[in-house]
């Protein structure tokens, strides 16, 4: 697998903890009865606690072999295959002070 994309999708799930979003992490197997469960947490379960919102669910094989695209910057135009440019994203955390 292309250590790129396991990192990506490591980085996405990191955002959305640090968001407060309920982000679950695992091996996805089915029971004899048909439930769904990542890991021990039943989908069953963790979807009823989401009756009636509006919500979007992300999923990421880690085992996905598919290269990342490269993208260019439309600020600085240097390629990148992340998220976000890590030359922009370096440059405003340190233009916030942050750094």
């Amino acid at each position: 697998m292309s250590g790129i994309r396991r990192a990506t999708i490591y980085k996405l799930a990191t955002s959305a903890q640090e968001a407060d979003l309920d982000v679950l992490s695992g091996k996805v197997r089915r029971d004899s009865e048909g439930n769904w469960f990542i890991n021990s947490q039943s989908l069953t379960s963790w979807l009823n606690d989401h009756v009636d919102q509006d919500v979007v669910i992300v999923l990421g094989a880690l085992s996905d072999e598919r290269p990342m695209k490269t993208r260019t910057c439309g600020t600085c135009g240097r390629d990148y295959s992340d998220l976000e440019c890590p030359y922009c994203r370096a440059n405003r955390i340190r233009l916030r002070g942050r750094a």
